[in-house]
């Protein structure tokens, strides 16, 4: 029976500690979590600006479903596009410094149809070995050439971009890489765009409404501007909300409009989403201090770090990996925090390479300095 193999390949996945599960929360997206009926204090969520459960934009959500209902109903391009998905894919381009943007439901149906939609047979698509999974979906899908260069490795990509002849070429990078916390070099990523006309599609994911200028992400923390930038930004981690943006020229938002299949045939998200998003942006723009503790927070758990038997990834982000190495020790010590009521994921392949498990530590501005200490009081603790 084809079940009993289905069986057999889970089985043999649990031994070696990389069987995925579900655990069910039931309270709001906080730092107090409640899992399965029990209290923990959580490190795990991408919440980075502690925005989930804002007041204020609950409210908004609240008026937005009053006033437009709870469903879009159909895909933008039938019906499904409403005054506040338009008012916010305005308000997101010009906080993002291009001239347009197009709303998608999730980060992973944006990096779908940007590749998609702009490259196929003929091209060319350049990408980093640790982009997220959904860029690598995408570039299959897409059907382009597909060239991956080690991480961050801008002489190989350089070879790479200089042996390739006609066609569009396309580098995908994430400008904040989500399992490491590093930094993609953008500056140096876009000097290549020009010196091979190239786009360069920047996933920020993980740097919108954390860094830069008001929170404006990794371009503006960068300080780049170009047309031949494409980028991409979800709205459901440091935003609070749901959803995805992607922001470049007008030609481009226009083409993704007519080709990308993934905003083309997809009902449109509810319009009271993009009402809570609206509100969502301007406490962004508004609320430098939250970043500011936020930084604090990092640095208070980098230097507490030091001393413990497990590698500290170099990371200046809300995303600090506290590199393990074997599957099954990555398990036991995210179950022995948890044991004490702190909650923290234990990452395995194939999410990250073979040996290199990890505890992926996430930061949010709603954590305070004695959550911190506590967690790192526990880790100690388990080191001796």
């Amino acid at each position: 029976m084809p079940f009993t193999e289905l069986q057999l390949e889970l089985d043999e996945r649990c031994a070696r500690g990389l069987l995925r599960q579900r655990r069910t929360v039931s309270s709001p997206q906080t730092p107090e979590l409640v899992v399965e009926g029990k209290p923990y204090l959580s490190f795990s969520s991408n919440d980075y600006l502690g925005l989930a459960n804002h007041p204020d934009i609950i409210s908004a959500l609240q008026q937005g479903a009053a006033e437009y209902g709870v469903g879009a109903g159909a895909a933008h391009l039938v019906c499904g596009h409403f005054t506040p998905h338009e008012q916010l894919e305005c308000e997101l381009a010009a906080f993002a410094g291009k001239p347009a943007a197009l709303l998608f439901s999730t980060g992973y149906m944006a990096n779908l149809g940007v590749v998609q939609g702009l490259v196929g047979r003929g091209d060319t698509v350049f990408a980093d070995k640790l982009n997220h999974a959904s860029l690598n979906d995408a570039m299959l899908l897409s059907r382009a050439t597909v060239q991956r260069y080690r991480h961050n490795d801008m002489a190989q990509l350089a070879v790479l971009l200089a042996q390739t002849g006609r066609g569009r070429k396309l580098i995908c990078v994430d400008a904040v890489f989500s399992m490491d916390g590093d930094m993609a070099p953008l500056p140096e990523l876009l000097a290549l765009c020009v010196a091979h006309d190239a786009w360069l599609l920047v996933d920020d994911a993980h740097g919108f409404g954390v860094l830069g200028h008001q929170g404006r992400g990794s371009l503006s923390h960068f300080g780049l501007s170009s047309p031949r930038i494409i980028y991409m930004a979800t709205l459901g981690k440091a935003a609070g909300v749901s959803g995805a943006f992607v922001a470049a020229e007008q030609a481009v938002i226009d083409t993704l409009i007519n080709n990308a299949h993934s905003y083309v045939y997809t009902t449109a998200s509810p319009p009271a989403l993009a009402c809570a998003l609206r509100q969502s942006l301007q406490l962004i723009a508004e609320e430098d201090r939250r970043r500011a503790h936020l930084h604090q927070l990092i640095a208070q758990l980098r230097t507490g770090l030091h001393g413990l038997p497990w590698q500290l990834m170099p990371s200046d982000t809300a995303i600090q990996p506290l590199l393990v190495g074997d599957n099954q020790a990555a398990l036991a010590l995210s179950m022995a925090l948890r044991a004490r009521g702190i909650w923290v994921a234990a990452i395995r392949p194939p999410t990250v390479p073979a040996g290199t498990a990890r505890l992926r530590i996430t930061l949010s501005a709603a954590h305070t300095e004695d959550d911190v200490s506590r967690l790192l009081e526990a880790l100690h603790e388990l080191a001796r």
